[in-house]
């Protein structure tokens, strides 16, 4: 965007004419030959030319600022296109260039990568809202086409926030936070470590200015104060590597000032407490000498117990591999090492960037450089399930933070998983078919809950049954955001075919009420009414109408009389016969059109709460709003009270002839407070063949006479009649009654 900015002295005008020249990008693209840079050198004339006569806030050419991306991304050896597009990606927002201008002037792949780059700088993350979901969903998935996209993107990112000061102050706040939010952790779950780093500390400078001064002073300090301790650490180092033959790069590092101030407000410290504020790190030529460093240094000083992390045999789930050990140092100050390859060091540092560098060298690490990709496919899996933005949200922000434990399948293949995944998540990560089909489930051979949560090491065996499906409690437990894409796509395509189910029920029912025997076919003659009727209902198809009928959005009464209007224009007329018989059974629950429940698993038929109908109850339904069928008993004052205000949303209900499983009913037992008074209520409910599913008693337990609120599982009232009097023989007992339902 075009800025107003006072005349230029003249060596600013000069550094600023340096700046915007091809030249500070050219010295940086050795690593591409002469026809690439020569195509790189178009895209910057024609970028000079959008751009000309634009100014940034700071008063600097406009050109600055896409050099200044390009050669962040030259610095991760991106290809000649990426760089290309990084010269070229404000071209189309800002200066009115077309995608046509740009197939015509640098080619196809060029003007893909640049319109992808445009619609992401539309994208606004200040709220958690919707619209912020929708916009991380679509960079997600411009990411998963082609990595490159989100890697220039970084790289503008980047630039901008080591610019920030010369932005206007009240853009500070969102600007960063989105960094910290969004950019910073996929940068980490790319493996880009530096730029995480820089991101996370510049974006912590300009939303905290006051603490990151605070904390800049003290480290500055600190550093002071140990520089001899470091360079003694590091002659030591020196010294007992160089003994031992082995040729090393030593570099000193320091904690970044926002993993400092993290980790204080995490744990509640003080920058006194904070002891691995330094580190080194080892760069060796091949994995033996690593090891061998490992062992050196072990002898050299006194290692952390607990602080020894092996990345190399098991790397990172974003490609990272080293070797982190904390030894204690000169003065007892902890010091943490890394150490690692020339080619562990690159992917460390550039993480999937790294792909582009390996056109030689050590071939075997290109594997674990491209971890990240693998992240980056599976979005397309989760987005396959997931049309929600928000869902999509949910599910992959958990993956960004890749904190993961090691797991093995029973063949020894490795598999990398979050921390607090289950074993359901292991099977998901297997196959979706595997995770669907799940049972049970043995660690290290051993049987355990599904909901276990896996260690590091642990060897898994899932076992699967063709008949088994996923079971909505999964979701309560089940950590990544591929098992939950999984489970709750599932579980949404079964509940609209269940609803559908219902629907259709629902509608012959009402129909029958008119008059109809059953609804019109799917004949051609037949399909002018349907559509007649969706064109009445608003509905697409008529599947979508059904739906909406069985989750309670459509009443089937208006429905079935607008039906009955429109088979009446093409001359059909009620049965009166029928008609007769469905007035004069409607009250009655063998109605030839109830609606029977069995007690499986339907997620579209919900069994009230409030009055726990039983078979053998009298049954009400009412069609809540976008709830499904939820069955109520005929005396329950709460389904009384609904029913007085919406009539219309209640439908026949009976039992089937044969449940199929047992159901909780509430129960009231008065006894006489004493010792083992409880455990003896208990065995009375066991020896009646019921289970307890909850137990509820007084606050104030320092009574002659208490109630004890149980939740049973009966199999009907029969049952529930046994159950009752065997509590009212037993001793102690005063007591015992069905819970009844009061109207709130």
């Amino acid at each position: 965007m075009s800025t107003a900015a006072p005349p230029l002295d003249p060596p600013l005008a000069a550094a600023n004419a340096a700046a915007a020249s091809f030249a500070a990008l050219e010295s940086k693209l050795g690593y591409l030959d002469a026809a690439d840079v020569e195509r790189v050198r178009q895209a910057y004339r024609f970028a000079d030319t959008a751009h000309l006569g634009q100014l940034r806030h700071s008063g600097e050419p406009y050109i600055t600022h896409p050099i200044a991306v390009a050669a962040q991304a030259a610095e991760w050896k991106l290809d000649a296109p990426a760089i290309m597009a990084a010269l070229l990606h404000d071209t189309m927002e800002d200066c009115g260039v077309t995608k046509a201008d740009l197939v015509e002037r640098l080619g196809a792949p060029v003007a893909e990568l640049v319109d992808g780059l445009t619609k992401l700088d539309k994208l606004r993350f200040n709220t958690r809202e919707e619209g912020q979901a929708e916009s991380f969903r679509k960079m997600l998935l411009a990411m998963a086409r082609d990595v490159r996209v989100i890697l220039v993107k970084l790289a503008d990112r980047l630039h901008n926030m080591r610019t920030m000061g010369d932005m206007p102050r009240n853009k500070w706040g969102r600007i960063s936070s989105e960094t910290l939010d969004v950019y910073a952790p996929i940068a980490h779950r790319l493996g880009l470590n530096q730029t995480y780093r820089e991101l996370q500390d510049l974006a912590f400078r300009y939303l905290k200015p006051w603490r990151y001064n605070v904390l800049s002073k003290a480290v500055t300090r600190a550093r002071q104060r140990r520089r001899d301790l470091i360079q003694k650490v590091q002659q030591d180092v020196e010294r007992a590597l160089g003994e031992a033959g082995l040729a090393a790069r030593i570099i000193g590092r320091e904690k970044p000032l926002y993993s400092i101030y993290r980790k204080m407000d995490d744990k509640r410290l003080s920058f006194a407490q904070v002891s691995d504020l330094y580190g080194v790190r080892l760069i060796l030529p091949d994995i033996i000498s690593c090891y061998t460093a490992l062992g050196l240094l072990h002898q050299l000083y006194k290692p952390v117990p607990g602080r020894f992390k092996d990345y190399i045999a098991i790397p990172k789930v974003n490609g990272y591999q080293s070797l982190h050990t904390t030894l204690v140092g000169p003065a007892s100050i902890n010091v943490e090492f890394q150490i690692r390859t020339e080619a562990m060091d690159l992917v460390a540092e550039a993480g999937v960037a790294a792909h582009w560098l390996y056109k030689s060298g050590e071939h075997g690490q290109l594997h674990d450089a491209q971890l990240g990709n693998q992240w980056l496919q599976s979005l397309l899996d989760i987005q396959n399930e997931t049309r929600d933005a928000a869902e999509f949200w949910d599910n992959v922000k958990v993956d960004l933070f890749p904190d993961a434990v090691y797991v093995f399948t029973p063949k020894g293949q490795i598999m990398a998983l979050p921390r607090g995944a289950t074993v359901v998540d292991f099977a998901y990560a297997i196959h979706s078919n595997v995770g669907d089909h799940t049972v049970a489930a043995k660690v290290n051979g051993e049987q355990v809950p599904l909901r276990t949560e896996v260690n590091n090491g642990d060897v898994i065996e899932v076992v699967t049954a063709p008949v088994s499906s996923p079971n909505p409690a999964w979701l309560g437990f089940v950590r990544t955001g591929r098992a939950r894409s999984k489970i709750r796509s599932h579980l949404k395509s079964l509940a609209q075919d269940q609803s559908r189910t219902l629907g259709d029920k629902l509608l012959a029912q009402a129909l029958r009420a008119e008059g109809l025997g059953k609804p019109p076919g799917d004949g051609p003659e037949d399909k002018a009414i349907w559509d007649k009727l969706l064109r009445f209902t608003g509905n697409r198809a008529r599947d979508e109408l059904l739906l909406d009928i069985g989750l309670g959005k459509r009443s089937a009464s208006m429905v079935a009389k607008r039906l009955v209007t429109l088979l009446g224009e093409q001359g059909v007329k009620p049965d009166a016969l029928l008609l007769t018989r469905a007035r004069y059974t409607a009250h009655e629950n063998l109605s030839q059109g109830a609606v029977t429940v069995d007690g499986s698993a339907d997620v579209s038929i919900k069994y009230a709460t409030c009055c726990r109908p039983i078979p053998g109850d009298g049954l009400l339904g009412y069609l809540g709003r976008g709830e499904g069928l939820v069955v109520h008993t005929d005396d329950c004052a709460v389904a009384r009270r609904l029913q007085h205000k919406d009539p219309e949303r209640f439908i026949t209900v009976a039992w089937a002839d044969e449940p199929v499983r047992a159901f909780e009913v509430g129960i009231v037992v008065t006894v006489v407070n004493g010792k083992g008074v409880l455990a003896r209520v208990a065995a009375a409910i066991a020896s009646a063949e019921s289970d307890i599913v909850h137990l509820g008693m007084p606050d104030e337990v320092a009574q002659d006479a208490l109630d004890l609120r149980f939740v049973i599982t009966v199999r009907d009232r029969t049952h529930l009649d046994h159950v009752l009097r065997t509590l009212r023989w037993t001793h102690s007992v005063l007591r015992a009654t069905r819970t009844v339902p009061t109207a709130a």
